[in-house]
């Protein structure tokens, strides 16, 4: 990873993401970017017009911004004094996606680190929340850390997959990039609704293809059964050491309905594992 987008609003959550962040990539060569936002103020129903704070309210909500993220500066440089990563401090004032967007671009990101307030957290996220629309709407790997996830060595990453679609060379490549840094297995599940469903010609190809892009690497696949994907997920990584689960976005109503919208009975694995978004 060379440049590394973290967006904070000062919460306990995304001051976890930093330190996820630092405890990953923080021994070697990155550049982190720590961000906050300052939205402008919008008022009456949707479509109707936005409007900004008074210059001088403006310019010390932006200092305030600054301040604080300095305060954070300093505290990383004291809990990591052996980092040798670079640090920047961004305060922006704009929509939030919008200076993301623009921040991915004019930076060349690779990585966005987010946190999130958990089962709680998720069971709320909607297309307006930070995070989701960030996973959704921003065009670069986004690496979300739950709420009160431990500080550990990954070893395992679950790849849940139907086969529908053709991998992108970009998206395995990410894949394997994270797999071989932090010398993860990856292991592909596959969820069946019903015992002797088989693959089509199309899945099969596409199946192939990924297996001959992990033939080098620690790999298993997986074939579970399963009324809904996150609940297969939730099996699967209950009786095995998962440390990250990693998703392709492209196909977003699946992607939204697997890790937005779990069962109050099922969120064990929404609290406790990190998930790693891949973009085409």
């Amino acid at each position: 990873m060379k440049n590394i987008l973290i967006p904070t609003d000062f919460s306990a959550n995304s001051r976890n993401a930093i330190r996820h962040a630092l405890s990953l990539f923080g021994q070697g060569s990155c550049h982190f970017y720590l961000l906050h936002v300052v939205q402008p103020y919008i008022y009456g129903a949707t479509e109707l017009p936005v409007t900004g704070f008074p210059a001088d309210v403006e310019k010390g909500m932006m200092e305030k911004s600054y301040s604080e993220l300095e305060r954070i500066l300093s505290e990383i440089r004291d809990d990591y004094p052996h980092a040798d990563a670079r640090f920047t401090l961004m305060a922006e004032y704009g929509f939030f996606i919008d200076s993301m967007r623009k921040l991915v671009s004019e930076k060349d990101i690779s990585l966005i680190v987010m946190g999130t307030r958990g089962a709680s957290g998720l069971r709320e996220m909607t297309v307006g929340s930070n995070t989701g629309d960030v996973i959704t709407k921003v065009k670069c790997p986004v690496l979300v850390i739950p709420e009160d996830t431990p500080l550990k060595p990954a070893g395992r990453m679950v790849f849940p997959t139907d086969y529908s679609i053709p991998y992108s060379p970009r998206v395995l490549d990410t894949l394997l990039f994270f797999a071989d840094h932090f010398s993860m297995s990856v292991e592909v599940l596959y969820m069946v609704k019903k015992n002797g469903e088989s693959l089509t010609a199309e899945q099969q190809v596409n199946k192939e293809y990924l297996c001959s892009y992990l033939e080098q690497r620690p790999h298993g696949f997986h074939r579970v059964r399963g009324k809904n994907l996150g609940e297969a997920i939730e099996e699967f990584t209950a009786g095995r050491d998962t440390d990250w689960v990693a998703m392709m976005a492209k196909k977003l109503n699946f992607f939204q309905q697997t890790l937005f919208r779990p069962t109050v009975a099922r969120i064990s694995y929404h609290t406790r594992i990190p998930f790693l978004v891949l973009h085409e």
